[in-house]
């Protein structure tokens, strides 16, 4: 018997090979019989042709082959070491991937070599997939990765299913027809280092906190900067910073501004579909009317609203209505036609537009609201703006004068001031003149000058305090300045 033969391969592992008798003797010269035609009996010939023959079917079922064993375990026979070896270096480089250090296999790989038919050759991603279980930082599971950033790995699959359809839940109802998150949610089976296995509670805080970002903001009527700031959790000087060319004392309706706001980690988005009854609006017919002035309406016919049934695709962005989208409608009731009159006559110049000017440009020293002056802290009623001693003051809108003169009681420290009533409910009062220009009783036209800028009264320096009152409550002048 041929002693078999053991070689090591140049690796961190041992490797074996062993190599049997009988592969040395198949290994050894034969004879070529073809070559020996003289003499020889024709039968020689045709059992030459039949092992030349039988060798080409045994080739095409046999084959030279290495059983692997890792650690003494046989995981089967492959053709070629190399394979299993490239194999190797796939598993390392993957796992130091995976644990982000360096890794390498501590199991020792050995070959026998030998014959073996060529179908129970086993494919080497049975040796990869044997390795890497081998690996204790590395573990096969479900991997919730959330817009490409993974939240946690877990053995249960159907427990990260759901809890991700817990998260969708609140926001589901019987008329939902779609519901989704709003970034990329992925389950995935693949390898992890161990130390990404989570709790499925400590992935749901991760899931449902809120972060702060920045986002738009549409001023409304009755809007003031510091009022934006705490209705929001904001620092005065923290929404300053976002908006930095932004005039604080300055704001108009429809102006955006940029605002920090908690936003969900994982937002869900859903559409419900809804029938319902809903109201259908009814048309104004305008009638013209030359006994009233331009701009003046009357409604001679109160119009009467509709009653339609509708269906419609709402979409929600964690349960807060985003868009409406009306599939169709069915009118239950037809709506009555308001029929108005509209005014004709030309307008006199000292009636009131309904809208403001500036009564001058200047700095705005003091805005409307809470202030620290005078050594306490009281309520300003209006602003203040800063001018040139003398400078005119006009009348913001037209209307007529009621007061024009020095103030007494509690409007000593007005100084001298005037107060127009522009006949629709709102009144307009300029303090701190150096003079006055009109009467009590005089009317007035928009842009008028009524009065002159001074620091009479209880004031610090030259300028004219606005203040604007709607049906005697004194209101923000912001609301109804350009």
């Amino acid at each position: 018997m041929v002693p078999a033969a053991t070689m090591d391969l140049p690796r961190r592992r041992r490797s074996h090979v062993r190599i049997t008798w009988k592969d040395r003797l198949q290994a050894l010269p034969r004879p070529n019989f073809l070559e020996r035609r003289s003499g020889l009996d024709p039968a020689v010939y045709l059992i030459a042709a039949l092992s030349i023959a039988s060798s080409a079917v045994l080739g095409s079922l046999y084959c030279p082959s290495y059983e692997v064993s890792v650690d003494g375990v046989s995981l089967g026979r492959v053709n070629n070491r190399q394979v299993v070896e490239s194999a190797i270096h796939r598993v390392e480089a993957r796992a130091s991937s995976i644990l982000d250090h360096p890794y390498t296999l501590e199991q020792t790989v050995s070959y026998d070599f030998g014959i073996s038919l060529r179908e129970d050759l086993i494919p080497v991603a049975r040796v990869e997939t044997y390795l890497f279980d081998q690996i204790g930082e590395v573990m096969k599971t479900s991997v919730l990765t959330v817009n490409g950033q993974m939240i946690g790995a877990a053995d249960d699959e159907a427990a990260l299913t759901a809890l991700l359809d817990s998260l969708k839940a609140p926001y589901v109802n019987d008329n939902t027809i779609s519901a989704e998150f709003t970034q990329p949610v992925v389950v995935t089976k693949e390898y992890t280092s161990t130390s990404a296995l989570k709790d499925v509670a400590s992935m749901r805080q991760v899931l449902t906190a809120n972060s702060m970002e920045q986002v738009d903001y549409t001023v409304q009527a009755g809007d003031t900067f510091s009022g934006i700031a705490n209705s929001h959790d904001m620092r005065m000087a923290d929404l300053q910073a976002l908006n930095p060319e932004v005039d604080i004392n300055k704001l108009w309706v429809g102006q955006t501004l940029t605002i920090s706001q908690a936003v969900p980690f994982l937002s869900v988005r859903t559409v419900d579909n809804l029938t319902y009854d809903g109201p259908v609006a009814y048309p104004v017919e305008e009638v013209p009317n030359d006994s009233m002035y331009q701009g003046d309406t009357k409604v001679l016919t109160p119009g009467v609203e509709g009653v339609a049934t509708y269906n419609a695709d709402i979409t929600y962005l964690n349960g807060v209505e985003q868009q409406r989208n009306i599939n169709s409608s069915t009118v239950i009731t037809e709506p009555v036609t308001q029929v108005v009159a509209v005014g004709t006559k030309e307008r006199p110049r000292t009636m009131a537009t309904g809208s403001f000017q500036w009564p001058l440009y200047g700095r705005i020293n003091s805005s409307y609201g809470s202030r620290y002056i005078f050594g306490s802290y009281s309520f300003h009623t209006g602003l203040d703006i800063a001018g040139s001693y003398g400078a005119p003051i006009a009348a913001a809108d037209g209307g007529r004068v009621v007061f024009a003169g020095r103030g007494t009681g509690s409007y000593w420290s007005y100084g001298n001031y005037v107060l127009i009533d522009h006949e629709n409910g709102l009144q307009t009062i300029y303090a701190h003149c150096s003079s006055v220009n009109v009467s009590a009783g005089d009317r007035v036209y928009r842009g008028q000058t009524i009065a002159r800028v001074g620091a009479t009264g209880r004031a610090t320096g030259n300028h004219c305090h606005f203040q604007v009152k709607l049906n005697g409550e004194t209101v923000n002048p912001y609301n109804y300045l350009p």
